[in-house]
C-alpha cells in the first residue's frame, strides 16, 4: 500500500475540527485517503470550508454540527457517519474549550462547560462509536490533551482537571477496547500557532520550547495520522507528546 494513502478506505470523525489543530488533522487524514466527517458546534460556516477543501482536493468530506457534550448530539454524530459512509474506522476527540478563569470565580456551571466538552465528549462520542468500530474489525481512538495537564496552571482549573481526565480515560480504554482490536492513545500539544478568539493562554509566557519555535497544527495532525495508521497497530494507552522539549515524559 503507499503509505501516503494508508488510510484509504477508512471512514474518521474528527471532533472540534472546524479550526487549528482539529481542521490539520481532519485534511491530514483526508489526504492520506479516510473520508472525514467534519464536526463542529457552532462554526457551521467553517467546517463547511473544511469539508469543501477536502473535498476540492479529491476527498471525501461531510459537515455535521453537534454538542458532543450532549448525548444525543454525540450519538448523532457518530450516526451520520455510519449513514455517509457505511462504517467507522476512527474517532478523534479533539473538541474543547479552554477558557481562563480565577479559582474564586470559577462557578459548577462554568466548570461543568468545560468538562462537558472536552472529558464528557470524549466519552459519550467513544461509548456511541465503539461498536461501530469493533463491526469494522478494530480501529483507532486518539484523544487530544494538553501540555498543562503536565506543567500546571494558573487560572485553568477545570481545563486542566478535563485534560488530566482524558489521559487516565485514554488507559483505561486501552485495557477495556484492546479485545476489539481497538487502539486508544492519546497526543498532548505543547505551546502550537494557532488562529484563538481570546487572549494568549498565560501560562504560555511560561514556557519556551528546546527547538527555539512553536509547532504548527500540521505537526500535532502528523502524530495523529500516524497513530491512525497500520505502523501503529502495536501502540496503545500512550500518551505521545508533541512539544518540542517544553515537557519531557
Amino acid at each position: 500500500m503507499n503509505e501516503d494513502r494508508n488510510l484509504q478506505g477508512r471512514v474518521a470523525i474528527v471532533t472540534g475540527s472546524a479550526r487549528n489543530i482539529g481542521r490539520a488533522i481532519a485534511r491530514a487524514l483526508a489526504e492520506a485517503g479516510a473520508a472525514v466527517v467534519v464536526n463542529a458546534k457552532s462554526s457551521s460556516a467553517e467546517a463547511d470550508t473544511v469539508a469543501h477543501a477536502i473535498r476540492d482536493a479529491g476527498g471525501q468530506a461531510i459537515t455535521k454540527m453537534a454538542d458532543v457534550g450532549d448525548p444525543e448530539d454525540a450519538a448523532a454524530l457518530i450516526d451520520a457517519a455510519i449513514q455517509e459512509f457505511g462504517r467507522l474506522d476512527i474517532l478523534v476527540n479533539n473538541a474543547a474549550v479552554r477558557r481562563e478563569v480565577d479559582f474564586d470565580n470559577l462557578d459548577y456551571a462554568e466548570w461543568r462547560a468545560i468538562m462537558a466538552t472536552i472529558l464528557d465528549g470524549a466519552y459519550l462520542c467513544s461509548r456511541a462509536a465503539v461498536p461501530h468500530l469493533t463491526a469494522a474489525g478494530g480501529g483507532s481512538i486518539v484523544n487530544i490533551g494538553g501540555l498543562s495537564s503536565y506543567t500546571g496552571a494558573a487560572r485553568r482549573a477545570h481545563v486542566i482537571a478535563a485534560k488530566a481526565g482524558l489521559v487516565g480515560l485514554t488507559r483505561a480504554l486501552a485495557h477495556d477496547l484492546a479485545p476489539h482490536g481497538i487502539t486508544v492513545n492519546c497526543v498532548a500539544p505543547g505551546l502550537i500557532d494557532t488562529q484563538r478568539r481570546g487572549p494568549e493562554p498565560a501560562h504560555h509566557a511560561a514556557h519556551a520550547t528546546l527547538v527555539g519555535r512553536r509547532g504548527t497544527p500540521e505537526e500535532i495532525a502528523a502524530v495523529v495520522r500516524f497513530l491512525c495508521g497500520p505502523e501503529a497497530r502495536y501502540i496503545t494507552g500512550q500518551t505521545l507528546h508533541a512539544n518540542g522539549g517544553v515537557f519531557m515524559a
